[in-house]
């Protein structure tokens, strides 16, 4: 059901997705919707949670020392997520005005965490001497955005395979951190 209702979120949006979408996307009958999920926008928040606290285990399972290989094995990881499940991606970093306060404050908090993994990072680096940046907050801004924003554009079969992507990525973000 959740797979059924992320690939109709991504094809249509979630306001214009109605559960009728979501049950013929799962081969079920739209009474079905309601046996499992009390709502549609149940159903949106169980997809944003899922994504963000696979995120967040992603970032802080990396266990490199050396602080460049750290972050460039979390910016692979994390770029390449995003582009490997850009359909659910999409829906889990873009479609969260829909959330109820209660449902969005959850994933904000995963969010402030994720910020908080990147930005840890990034800042052990400094600390290190292995990394010239002197907006530690802007820096993590700017890697966690380009990560998150392969969601939007990805296409399968494009130039790139997820996994190229994350290794440019991860490049990309050494430079822009001066990693030495």
């Amino acid at each position: 059901m959740l797979i059924a209702a992320a690939a109709a979120f991504s094809v249509r949006g979630y306001h214009a997705t109605t559960t009728r979408d979501i049950a013929a996307q799962a081969g079920m009958s739209p009474a079905a919707v309601y046996i499992h999920y009390r709502s549609k926008e149940e159903l949106l928040f169980q997809i944003s949670r899922v994504g963000h606290e696979t995120s967040l285990s992603m970032l802080t399972a990396v266990v490199e020392e050396e602080p460049a290989a750290r972050l460039a094995a979390a910016v692979r990881a994390f770029a390449s997520w995003h582009a490997e499940y850009h359909t659910t991606a999409r829906v889990v970093q873009y479609e969260l005005s829909a959330l109820t306060p209660e449902h969005l404050a959850e994933v904000v908090e995963l969010r402030r965490r994720i910020e908080g993994s990147v930005r840890g990072m990034v800042e052990a680096g400094v600390a290190a001497g292995a990394f010239d940046v002197p907006d530690v907050r802007g820096a993590t801004l700017a890697v966690m955005s380009l990560c998150i924003d392969v969601a939007r554009w990805y296409q399968p079969g494009g130039r790139r395979t997820p996994a190229e992507i994350g290794d440019l990525y991860a490049d990309l973000v050494l430079r822009m951190v001066g990693a030495s």
